[in-house]
Formats: structure tokens, sequence, C-alpha cells
């Protein structure tokens, strides 16, 4: 069979790093990345620099690809969704405006596009795509984002109508494991509190907020799991699928969870001065199993533990 070539975008990134060792190691696919700041050297992949703002570049990094992965975004945590939420709109709506139209001009035949959880209104029940109400309103520090991503998701939904591509389009789960963020200005939380108990020089530990709202986690290994799937399974044109592990956990019990797995004799302390996120969203993904045989493999114990470990390996270099 013909080996594909795969292109992912944001290959220096936490999800497209992961997903560019994966796939090269498959012997199915020839694999590409690209980066724009920090290059990022991974074995039997290929790194293009490229400023996917600008059609030119992103014409020419895309060029002969079978599927691309979309991977590039600008992302960060919790401090600048509340004190600079327009980071992540502009440059995001540009970067997978360039991505869809050049994957249509340069007949893609396969585009997987990473979208995320944030439109949907907070609920304990496990929300499925159709879920989402458009009548409602998003959680306010998640507005800006949150409709960039439907735009997004309209956008591809229109290309593939044109009948020239196949989207996926992935609404996942707050995503974690190695290679992510762990600095506390960017990192999302779980990173962020792996960080903080590893490096407590002392018995207590700042968990920002009150800590009681919640999260459905889902680690790396299992996203890249859905990818791979999709490529293998999805007939459809265009489809939109939830992928997460299905369930709540609190922001306090997450870092009792870390620090027990850590095997460290340190307390939890809210420091309920710092503005947090009040939301929580658990995604359904039976359309996912049904369609594509996928479900979560990685207990959360698993996940933490493998994330930890690396963590303690690569701290080091990531200073």
């Amino acid at each position: 069979m013909k080996r594909k070539k795969i292109l992912i975008l944001g290959a220096s990134g936490f999800i497209g790093k992961n997903m560019a060792i994966y796939f090269s190691k498959k012997k199915n696919f020839i694999v590409s990345g690209t980066y724009l700041n920090k290059k990022t050297k991974i074995k039997k992949v290929k790194m293009f620099k490229c400023d996917l703002t600008k059609k030119n570049e992103t014409d020419r990094v895309i060029k002969g690809s079978d599927i691309i992965i979309q991977a590039a975004a600008t992302t960060s945590g919790a401090k600048d969704i509340l004190e600079k939420p327009y980071i992540h709109v502009n440059d995001n709506a540009i970067i997978n405006s360039m991505v869809t139209r050049s994957a249509f001009d340069n007949k893609i035949n396969h585009v997987i596009v990473f979208s995320c959880s944030v439109m949907y209104q907070s609920s304990k029940k496990p929300l499925k795509e159709k879920d989402f109400n458009p009548s409602l309103n998003i959680y306010p520090n998640y507005f800006g984002a949150g409709w960039m991503k439907v735009f997004v998701e309209k956008m591809c939904e229109f290309y593939a109508r044109l009948g020239r591509n196949k989207y996926t389009l992935v609404r996942h789960s707050n995503t974690y494991g190695p290679r992510d963020k762990f600095d506390l200005a960017k990192s999302h939380v779980l990173a962020a509190t792996i960080n903080k108990v590893v490096n407590c020089k002392n018995s207590k530990v700042l968990i920002w907020g009150d800590g009681k709202e919640e999260r459905d986690l889902l680690f790396i290994d299992d996203l890249i799991n859905f990818v791979y799937l999709a490529i293998k399974y999805q007939k459809k044109s265009y489809e939109l699928y939830n992928v997460g592990s299905g369930k709540l956990i609190s922001i306090n019990k997450l870092a009792n969870k870390i620090i027990r797995i850590f095997g460290k004799k340190i307390t939890a302390i809210n420091d309920t001065s710092k503005r947090t996120l009040k939301t929580y969203v658990c995604l359904n993904s039976s359309k996912a199993k049904k369609e594509l045989k996928w479900f979560p493999k990685t207990s959360l114990e698993k996940g933490i533990k493998i994330t930890i470990d690396w963590y303690l390996k690569n701290k080091n270099i990531l200073r």
C-alpha cells in the first residue's frame, strides 16, 4: 500500500509534537511538520518553518500532502484567558482560515482540525455534540474563543460541502500528558499543579481559587488514538466528534490526587484571592465510540503518573 504523506501543523507544540512522534513510528505514513519560532527535532519528521497566517507560506508547506492535522494554535492557561482573552481569537481565526483555504486549493484529501469544548454551557451531565445551543450564552471568559471555535467548525463544514476535502472536527476536553507546557504562566491546570507539587519547597502548595470548578481530563495518547481511528474509519466528508473522558474531577480533588501519586507530604491550600474559571463541562463521546470504535483507555491515575515521570526527567531542560 502506498504510504500517505501526513503534515502536522504546529508540530513543535504539545499536541502536534506528540502526534508527530506517534505517526513517525507508523510504517504507512511519511510525516512532516511545521514550526514558527522554536524548531523541534523529531526523528523521521522533516520540519518546515512556516507562518500560517500567510497564504503563500501555508500553500508552500501544505502542497502535496494527503492528510493534514491542524494542531497549530495560540494557546495558554487560565491566567491569559482571564487577563488577555483576545490572544486566543484573532490569530487562531486567521490561521484556520488560511489552512482551510489552502487545503481546498491544494486538494488535500483529509483535514483533521482541533476544536475544543469551550463553546458548551456548563453542565454536570455529559454533553453530546448536539447539546451545544448557540442561542444560549457562552461563558463570558470563553466568549471570544468559544465563538471563534464555532466559526472554524462551520468554515470546515463549508469547505467539506464543496466536495473536495474530508474534514474531522475534534471537540476535545482538557488534554494533558508528556511534552505539555509546565510553566505557571501558560500551562493548563494539571501541568501547572504538577509543577507546583514537584517543586514545592515547604509543606503547602497553593491552588488558585476555591478549587470547586471541575474538569474533564483526557490523556494525550487517547486523543492521538482518536485521530488515528478517524483517519482509518471516517467515511463522510464532514464529522464533528466529542472526545473526552466523560468524567469530571474538581481542581481540589485533582491536586490531592497528584500529591498522593507523587508521594510527597504536602497540603493543598486554596488561594481565594486568585480569579478562576468557574465552569464544568463533561463530554459524552458515544458518537466516536459508535462510529470509530474509540474510547479513552488511560485512567487518570495512570496518565498523571506518566506525566509526572516525564516532567521529572525533563524539567531541567524546560527551564
